[in-house]
């Protein structure tokens, strides 16, 4: 008998709840989401129409298809602003995201987002600050300032510059990274997601954050940004999963006793 699976599957079938949906037909219990969160957070475009009908502030957008002309796509463009964010509907690692400046790169920029799934995410470009936070239910990780002269923290940037650099900032010590849980928390809440996530956001120049995404199984590896945080949490990485472990076979003996 299995107790319960802790997953670490990213991508198709891990995040978008397919994985979930399988665990939940033969009756195991599992760590993070329940299917709908997890399909609702892998499309990003999907979890920015919860943000919005939340009160939860997200960088305006469009959505655009792979059959679309190229002039279409550009109007679409035009109508964000520039600079933009491409990016897939539903990917993750940052694969497939570029930072587009300018008409010029649109094209480029498009073409590469298509190759990771047939809709794309013009989004527009949040000039400041890039932060992420871990949450596991209640409990809030210290949020991470991630430093990168790419201007985004891309493919490249997460694994392969190693001039990236991680800032901790705490909550109580300083009201941008207070901001960022507040906010952060709201994104969680508009999907329901539930077990560990991270969030990721950009603050512009006047404090203001602005979630980007949800990612409801995030990275676990030493190198990742939630075990990076359960570190200066003083949990560590094995302790972050027993924790996760722990909420999830709660979860289930509740679920159990109200079936």
């Amino acid at each position: 008998t299995v107790d319960v699976v802790f997953l670490a599957l990213h991508g198709e079938f891990g995040e978008d709840g397919q994985v979930q949906q399988l665990l939940e037909e033969v009756g195991v219990p599992y760590t993070g989401s329940d299917v709908r969160a997890s399909r609702r957070a892998f499309s990003k475009s999907a979890s920015k129409e919860r943000f919005l009908q939340h009160d939860v502030p997200t960088p305006r957008h469009v959505v655009v298809h792979e059959t679309e002309d190229a002039s279409t796509i550009r109007r679409y463009a035009q109508s964000v602003g520039y600079p933009l964010v491409v990016k897939p509907d539903r990917q993750g690692s940052s694969l497939g995201v570029r930072w587009v400046r300018g008409p010029a790169e649109l094209a480029e920029a498009v073409a590469r987002s298509f190759r990771f799934d047939a809709f794309s995410v013009l989004e527009a470009a949040v000039v400041g600050s890039e932060w992420t936070v871990g949450l596991l239910d209640e409990l809030t990780l210290p949020p991470i300032r991630i430093e990168t002269p790419r201007g985004v923290f891309d493919y490249q940037a997460k694994y392969e510059d190693g001039s990236t650099r991680y800032r901790f900032a705490w909550p109580d010590q300083s009201p941008t990274a207070a901001a960022v849980v507040r906010v952060a928390r709201a994104a969680c809440d508009a999907l329901g997601v539930q077990g560990l996530a991270r969030v990721d956001l950009r603050v512009d120049r006047d404090g203001q954050p602005w979630v980007l995404e949800v990612n409801t199984i995030p990275g676990m590896t030493s190198h990742s940004l939630v075990p990076k945080a359960a570190e200066q949490a003083g949990l560590g990485l094995a302790g972050l999963c027993e924790l996760a472990l722990e909420r999830s076979l709660r979860r289930a003996a509740v679920h159990r006793r109200s079936a």
